[in-house]
């Protein structure tokens, strides 16, 4: 076994996950993870945790889905059961098609996320985190040989992460003390209110309500969002290809859009439910490991000189304890470059300039 894998498996299950002896883990396997699965067992038992490996895949996930009359039940007892009684929830993403469920009829796709809405969120109560297995077909999706996406996807993943926290919680700190984000670029003038809110330093451990391995951003929860805002990273959203989304917002709320491609993908996301025509979080990439788009969001997000903006779901480990954000069955990052000709704002003071922040080199 290549030595990265089992260092990836550690790296899950003791800095991300933070297992401990007798904690029951779930360990949602993709079909192509099995290697990866294989070494995150093997982490697990020398830990003395308790094991349940379930088998997660898209052409599965797709056929059912197809096959379904949509009228799907809510909260299935067996499956909420199992993420009741679960500590840890482990998703080793590694498919075989990474558009597999691209011709599931939206519809359905709605009907399905929304009846597992309880699901979801009790998995959520868990020492949940994501990862992937570099595999053929995301490099693929990448166009990349191989080789050279496994080199890219682990020298994402095997940080420094204690040095990366660091650095991330002056951000963080920016933005637990602010009241207004601006971001500016060529094609964007966007403003959201953040204050009363907790910005997660996403150090890809439970510790720091971060749940993405790799991670290696900042994020929040905005609210009352006015302007435009223009995603230019080509990415891949429900099996389909989605190019330059503009998105207009008044009081809060979407009102216009628009794509150059993949339009009908963004009316299907913002009509999920009311909450999915509002931002559930404004994420900001720190992670300079990763230095090129992969269309795959799990990498693509916490890219260094990015930053990304949600629709749907509000995370509430950004909210004050009993309040409520926003509200969705869906939760769907979009991801504008700002390497170039842009500015970010907290409270009027520039704290990040064409992709630099201002404790970095380079910053004018």
């Amino acid at each position: 076994m290549d030595e990265r894998v089992r260092k990836h498996a550690e790296v899950l299950v003791d800095w991300s996950a933070r297992v401990e002896a007798g904690d029951n883990v779930v360990l949602a396997v993709g079909p192509d993870a099995h290697e990866l699965a294989v070494a995150v067992a093997e982490t697990l038992g020398s830990r003395g945790a308790n094991l349940l490996a379930t088998y997660s895949s898209g052409e599965i996930t797709r056929t059912y889905l197809r096959a379904h009359d949509g009228d799907f039940e809510e909260n299935p007892a067996h499956e909420l059961a199992l993420v009741e009684q679960a500590d840890v929830y482990l998703s080793l993403g590694g498919g075989r098609n990474t558009s597999a469920t691209a011709d599931v009829p939206g519809a359905t796709r709605q009907a399905y996320n929304s009846a597992r809405a309880g699901i979801r969120e009790t998995r959520l109560d868990t020492r949940w985190v994501s990862t992937v297995h570099p595999t053929r077909s995301l490099a693929q999706q990448a166009n990349m040989a191989y080789e050279a996406y496994q080199e890219f996807a682990y020298n994402a993943i095997l940080r420094d992460w204690e040095s990366l926290a660091e650095e991330m919680a002056r951000l963080k700190q920016l933005l637990d003390d602010g009241s207004e984000v601006r971001l500016v670029s060529t094609d964007t003038d966007l403003t959201m209110r953040i204050d009363d809110r907790t910005a997660v330093n996403s150090a890809a451990s439970v510790v720091y309500d971060s749940h993405n391995l790799p991670s290696g951003e900042v994020f929040t929860a905005p609210y009352a969002t006015e302007g435009t805002v223009t995603f230019d990273v080509p990415m891949t959203l429900h099996g389909d290809a989605v190019r330059n989304v503009r998105l207009e917002f008044e009081a809060g709320e979407v009102v216009e859009y628009d794509a150059e491609q993949g339009a009908d993908v963004i009316a299907e996301i913002i009509d999920t439910d009311d909450g999915a025509r509002r931002l559930g979080e404004l994420g900001i990439g720190m992670n300079r490991g990763i230095d090129r788009y992969t269309d795959n969001i799990l990498f693509d997000e916490k890219m260094g000189e990015t930053v990304h903006l949600a629709l749907g779901r509000a995370y509430d480990a950004n909210l004050p304890e009993g309040e409520s954000g926003n509200e969705s069955a869906i939760h769907v990052d979009m991801i504008t470059d700002v390497s170039e000709d842009s500015r970010l704002e907290i409270d009027g003071e520039v704290v990040q300039r064409n992709g630099r922040f201002r404790w970095e080199d380079g910053f004018e």
